[in-house]
């Protein structure tokens, strides 16, 4: 189980099984919100699909393959965070994150970003990080820019998203530029 404090309302935390009706319930609170960036959406109708989802997600933090955390305000779930793609070789993983409507525009992401961003380079020993998104993602360009992801290309129409073939951008941040990041805000 792992669980981040990021200030004290919020916390990131591992999912239990006895979060999955929580977690189907934001899920499908925020569907027309959120089915437009990801795919996963449409697949998740009932609370099975969100059990499934929280076991396979336990499966693989046991196995070191993934991380996947719930954003919890006031043990509330509203949005979830992670990493995957982990590659221990280069040790480089991908990250995505999604919050329920009612909680967008309020920083909330952003703050929990820069917490599991130190967790991913102090605690996992990544080096780079990346985040990954459509060019249309307007909210996903600003959180990169905001917490210092340089743009390393755009693959043209490698995306599927939903029946649509799309651009794919990639974001990258390195261990050393989010130390210089984080000394010169302080």
């Amino acid at each position: 189980m792992v669980s981040i404090i990021i200030d004290n309302d919020i916390t990131l935390r591992s999912f239990a099984t006895d979060d999955a009706e929580a977690l189907f319930n934001k899920v499908n609170e925020s569907r027309f919100h959120l089915s437009p960036w990801l795919d996963w959406i449409n697949n998740t109708t009932k609370v099975e699909h969100s059990l499934k989802y929280i076991q396979d997600s336990l499966y693989e933090l046991e196995m070191q393959e993934a991380l996947h955390l719930g954003v919890f305000l006031n043990n509330k779930i509203i949005g979830g965070i992670g990493m995957h793609n982990w590659d221990k070789k280069t040790k480089r993983a991908q990250i995505g994150y999604w919050i329920g409507k009612d909680y967008e525009g309020k920083g909330i992401i952003n703050k929990c970003l820069i917490r599991f961003i130190d967790f991913l380079f102090d605690k996992i020993g990544l080096n780079k990080i990346e985040i990954h998104f459509v060019p249309g993602n307007i909210r996903s360009v600003r959180v990169s820019e905001r917490l210092g992801f340089k743009i390393e290309g755009i693959i043209r129409q490698s995306l599927q998203r939903n029946g649509f073939i799309e651009d794919h951008v990639i974001t990258g941040l390195l261990k050393s530029e989010w130390q210089t990041l984080k000394q010169t805000k302080n």
